[in-house]
């Protein structure tokens, strides 16, 4: 043997320990450790197949149904700009895998002045925000969490569209003052489609995998809670809708499209208006089945607020509307749509009753019971977030819906208890499933 190959034979030992101790820092320490990753966890292609959410293999080939029990974290973005705030981030997907969720829905979005503002004027980015990005995507996929990703607020809150429709003025654009020029100005639609083609298109500074090639996002969400100044701009919102879905699809054909609704029903589909919290919710533009039913559109959205929607109402009357809310969306994914319906925000506060159990036990119960028995019939009821989780140094984050989940027991004993019950749900079907001790679900039968 030539002293080529004995130095080879002697150089692979090494290789391999180096590439071990990599691996073993990275699994143990993933707090404290951010570099080039030369391995990924194997994900499949969340898809549909009528009123259900399958995955599907790098083939094509559908490989199962899929029932979501997930969470928002509006702030994980923002925590992965400093890397001394990214062990937050990581902390809060490694917990919400422990208890069994599969889906976080966050913010891709952060536009103006801000001081860690993503998109700093129309279609300049600071690199260092995206690469905070970056660090949330590939922490998802370690995990075997999937994203959901928003693309714009419909709120002021980190810019939102009223930021677009400023950026248009400020450029000199006979621009009205209305956000709602946000859905018809070609000045503000074209911001908004560079915006969109620089995150789909994006390269991962970590992994090197593009946003349209990465597994760990589950869906795109055109916008947080689409509403309109004026309900004379309903025709706007709906062909708004349409021309972003379809330009997110000519980008990228292997994610699924969401429009980001809360739900209400419009003028339009006045047999629905009972089931609105309101005579307001029909006013704003939007319209649940006419917005979800485009082509583009892979699923609908729906948000269930009745704390902040029916504040004077009891509890009892709370539950009931909620019910009711949750009923009539399933009922129109199934025979109207005839798509899945995820609730990407389901929130109630922290008020206890006498029994000491929180209100939004109830309410939480309330609407994971429906998503369950949904599932159970695999109807359109594929599953549910909550909003929002927190975990210790993200206070800051808070609103009255906001909780850290392990300092509430009653409710993260729920939260655990249904991803256990629909992971039996997509489990059915399938042999050989081994789960691991340390899986919040080891010991039942699936």
């Amino acid at each position: 043997m030539g002293p080529f190959c004995r130095d080879h034979r002697n150089f692979y030992p090494l290789v391999v320990g180096v590439l071990t101790l990599l691996a073993l820092l990275y699994l143990d320490f993933p707090d404290h450790f951010s570099f080039p990753i030369l391995w990924q966890t194997k994900m499949g292609f969340v898809g549909t197949n009528s009123t259900r959410f399958v995955v599907v293999d790098g083939g094509g080939m559908e490989e199962s149904t899929v029932y979501v029990n997930g969470w928002n974290s509006y702030w994980l973005m923002e925590e992965s700009v400093w890397g001394d705030s990214r062990s937050r981030v990581s902390r809060m997907l490694r917990r919400g895998a422990e208890m069994g969720m599969s889906v976080c829905r966050t913010w891709a979005f952060s536009d103006g002045d801000g001081p860690n503002a993503l998109q700093i004027s129309p279609g300049v980015f600071d690199e260092r925000v995206f690469q905070g990005l970056d660090y949330v995507i590939v922490e998802a996929r370690k995990r075997r969490i999937r994203l959901i990703l928003s693309l714009v607020n419909n709120l002021n809150a980190f810019g939102g569209k009223a930021q677009y429709v400023k950026w248009a003025q400020e450029a000199g654009i006979n621009v009205s003052s209305s956000t709602d020029s946000f859905f018809s100005h070609p000045t503000i639609k074209a911001y908004y489609k560079a915006y969109i083609k620089a995150i789909v298109t994006r390269k991962n500074s970590i992994s090197g995998v593009k946003y349209s090639e990465e597994p760990a996002i589950f869906a795109w969400e055109l916008m947080n809670e689409p509403r309109c100044a004026a309900n004379s701009s309903a025709p706007v919102l709906q062909a708004w809708i349409t021309e972003m879905a379809g330009f997110v699809k000519s980008l990228d054909h292997k994610h699924l499209v969401t429009v980001g609704l809360e739900g209400f029903y419009g003028l339009k589909t006045i047999e629905r208006s009972g089931v609105n919290p309101g005579e307001w919710a029909a006013s704003l533009g939007s319209d649940f089945i006419q917005n979800s039913a485009i082509d583009n559109i892979d699923f609908a959205s729906v948000h269930a607020y009745p704390d902040s929607w029916i504040p004077h109402a009891d509890l009892e009357a709370k539950a009931n509307y909620l019910s009711h809310w949750v009923d009539s969306h399933i009922s129109d994914g199934e025979y109207v749509l005839k798509k899945p319906v995820l609730f990407t925000e389901v929130g109630s506060s922290l008020h206890r009753n006498k029994q000491r159990l929180h209100d939004g036990d109830i309410l939480l119960k309330t609407v994971y019971d429906k998503i369950y028995e949904s599932a159970k019939e695999r109807q359109a009821g594929a599953g549910a977030l909550i909003w929002q989780l927190l975990v210790e140094g993200t206070e800051e984050y808070s609103d009255q819906f906001s909780l850290i989940a392990w300092n509430h027991p009653s409710t993260y004993k729920l939260i655990i208890e249904q991803s256990c019950r629909l992971r039996r749900i997509s489990a059915k079907g399938q042999t050989n499933r081994k789960l691991h001790q340390k899986d919040p679900c080891f010991g039942q039968v699936f």
